[in-house]
This record gives structure tokens, sequence and C-alpha cells, in this order.
């Protein structure tokens, strides 16, 4: 049974730093690293919308506009993890953060939460 755990959100202030992890279990390795890998957010009373994607290998990856030159995704096979690196965060990054598998996503975790707050 393929699980998806999120971790790593908290509280920070604006300008601060955090980052994500997403584990995979129910994976093999190789299962692992032939899925494109995915980031999402939902913020109170809004959709949930595009953060970052990751290629299988990770040799790509993209990233929604609001997010470009803030966050880093990456991603290792051999631990079948994929990170977001969250950096000069604002009040506008507080949502409910999800890993998606695959992109589109047909499969999430739980997702963890991110407030950014002085």
């Amino acid at each position: 049974q393929v699980q998806l755990v999120e971790s790593g959100g908290g509280l920070v202030q604006p300008g601060g730093s955090l980052r994500l992890s997403c584990a995979a279990s129910g994976f093999t390795f190789f299962t692992f690293s032939t899925y494109a890998m995915s980031w999402y957010r939902q913020a109170p009373g809004k959709a949930r919308e595009l953060v970052a994607t990751i290629t299988r290998t990770g040799g790509s990856t993209n990233y929604a506009d609001f997010v470009k030159g803030r966050f880093t995704i990456s991603r290792d096979n051999a631990k079948k993890t994929v990170y977001l690196q969250m950096n000069s965060l604002k009040p506008e990054d507080t949502a409910v953060y999800y890993c998606g598998k695959g992109y589109p996503p047909d499969y999430w975790g739980q997702g963890t939460q991110v407030t950014v707050s002085s």
C-alpha cells in the first residue's frame, strides 16, 4: 500500500525558512523513481494549487510563479523522499502543504500545516 507522509511544517516568522519532507512507503526503489512528484498547497477557503513539480530523476523542475526564486523542490530516490525548501516565507504562504504522487497526482499525503506569522 502506497503511503506519503509529509513533515516539517510549523510556525515561522515572515522571511524565515522551512524544509518540508515527503517520505514514501509502499514503493520499491525502482517504483518510486519512475514517478514524477509534486507539491501542492491549500489555504483556508481556497482551492488546492500547484506549488512545484519534479521529474523522475530530478533533472527538471517547475514552479508556480508565486514561489519562483524562493522555493526549491528536490528528491532523493534512494531514500524515497521528496523535499520542498521554502525560503523568504510570506504570510500568504500559509497553507496546508501536500505532496502528490505523479503529476497530476493520483495519490496524496495527509498534508502538513505551514503558518507564516509574526
